[in-house]
């Protein structure tokens, strides 16, 4: 008797659990050393204003949401 693959579910290959500080060195990220810098990156990620402030309640909101 066979069994075909449906039977038994894919797994996909374990990747490498990496640090913190690996991470940020294969993502060649800096730190933020500014408010300048993040106001220049908000600009990229937020389409407008009302869209900060959307995920900025929703954080907020979120954060506080366990505390009550």
């Amino acid at each position: 008797m066979s069994t075909s693959s449906a039977d038994h579910p894919v797994i996909p290959p374990r990747r490498p659990r990496l640090s913190v500080e690996e991470l940020v060195r294969a993502k060649n990220a800096k730190p933020i050393q500014s408010l300048a810098d993040l106001e220049a990156m908000s600009a990229d990620i937020f389409e407008s204003d009302e869209e900060l402030d959307e995920f900025l309640a929703f954080t907020y909101a979120e954060r506080r949401r366990d505390v009550a």
